[in-house]
């Protein structure tokens, strides 16, 4: 399966596919800064989205995410994910 990239190389997964939370983790952990408007605009996800999938990292991953003001903060990657793997889906 080809998958569609946006102009900074984030590979595009469709709107259910758990991919789509990977690249937000990792985005998260890769941007200075990780606020909504610099995650959405990196991993091409809606603004809406970003907080939702923070949510569904919560709940169905056990990661362990702060908000601190506008910034989000990576506390635990949790006991299911492992944070090698999970960067690789940035890339991929």
């Amino acid at each position: 399966m080809t998958v569609v990239r946006n102009h900074f190389g984030v590979p595009q997964y469709p709107e259910h596919d758990a991919r789509r939370l990977f690249v937000l983790l990792s985005a998260i952990d890769l941007l200075e800064r990780p606020t909504v408007s610099a995650i959405a605009d990196l991993t091409g996800h809606e603004r809406e989205e970003v907080d939702a999938g923070v949510q569904a990292l919560r709940e169905q991953f056990g990661v362990v995410l702060h908000k601190v003001g506008e910034i989000y903060r990576i506390e635990s990657w949790g006991d299911v994910l492992r944070e090698e793997g999970v960067k690789r889906f940035l890339k991929a």
